[in-house]
Parts: structure tokens; sequence; C-alpha cells
């Protein structure tokens, strides 16, 4: 079955410069990057990413982390993943949420670790299923920033102002 997912390379990701290695190991899937960007994540998108886990007492921690406020690195790198058992294929190659459970060559296993505090540093994030890739792709894309349409759309009227760069004086 065709789906979509989102992929998260988190800050600790960023600031280890694993982006390479990690987008290597996913080439083995033989998926396509549809949707790709970088963010600089707000305290509200970090909470209803993870709203699931906001009664958990590491909720604030988590947050803190995915905003990237324990390392270098304040941005996350999105992505979507599109092919044949996206959210498998995608979930296998990341392993375990743990990094102490993952298999020693997934992502996590390799490159993730435990804080003194408790906070899982695992360096990426990856959809757990069919809803809520659908639900987290929603909430880091709009629909002109993927380059096929996954899900239903509509056309709507907005008026709104827009940045454009200015013109280089030479």
């Amino acid at each position: 079955m065709i789906q979509q997912t989102l992929v998260l390379i988190k800050p600790d990701g960023l600031a280890k410069s694993l982006t390479g290695n990690i987008l290597a190991k996913f080439t083995e899937t033989r998926l396509e990057i549809v949707a790709c960007k970088m963010i600089r994540v707000s305290e509200s998108l970090a909470q209803e990413h993870y709203k699931f886990l906001n009664d958990k007492p590491f909720f604030s921690e988590l947050i803190k982390y995915l905003q990237g406020e324990f390392h270098s690195r304040k941005k996350v790198m999105a992505m979507v993943y599109w092919g044949e058992d996206a959210i498998g294929k995608v979930r296998q190659v990341c392993g375990a949420t743990n990094p102490e459970e993952a298999d020693p060559v997934s992502i996590r296993g390799s490159y993730g670790r435990i804080t003194t505090s408790g906070v899982y540093e695992n360096v990426i994030h990856a959809s757990s299923d069919d809803k809520e890739a659908e639900r987290e792709i929603k909430l880091w894309f709009e629909p002109h920033e993927i380059i096929i349409d996954c899900y239903p759309t509509k056309a709507t009227r907005e008026v709104f102002e827009r940045i454009t760069w200015e013109t280089a004086s030479v």
C-alpha cells in the first residue's frame, strides 16, 4: 500500500551533523522525499505535535528538546517520505524509540542516547501509523509544500500580506 509519513530530524541530530548519515539510511528504503524544509519549532507546534504526551512528567522537557533548547541547533528538518509501506519501512530504519532498546544498526541505535535527566535524545521522529501520519503531515506542512496530492484539499481565497525578496542594488 502506498503511504506517506512524517520524518523529523531533531535538533540533536542536526547538532551532531547526522543529516547525511540519516538520509543515506533512508535511501535504502527506496522511498521518495516529497516535501522537505528546515523549521524553527515554536512552543505551540511542539505542544501540538506531542499533545498525546501532555500528561507525562517529562512533557515540558520534551517540548524544550524539540525546540532545540538543549542543543546548538534550534531547528528541525521536516520531511515527508512517500511510497510502498512508507510507515513500516521508515520505522524499521529508525529503530525503537528508546535508543537502548533500538537495533544497533538503526538510526536511534547508532546515534541516540538517554540523558541523565531521562530525556530520550533519539535523533529522529517518525509517524507511528496512517492516522498519526496524516495528523502530523498536516500539522507540519501546507498542501502546496508537498509535491504529491497525498490528502484531499480545497481551494480557498485568502487575502494576506506577503513578504518578498528585495531587489539587490548593484
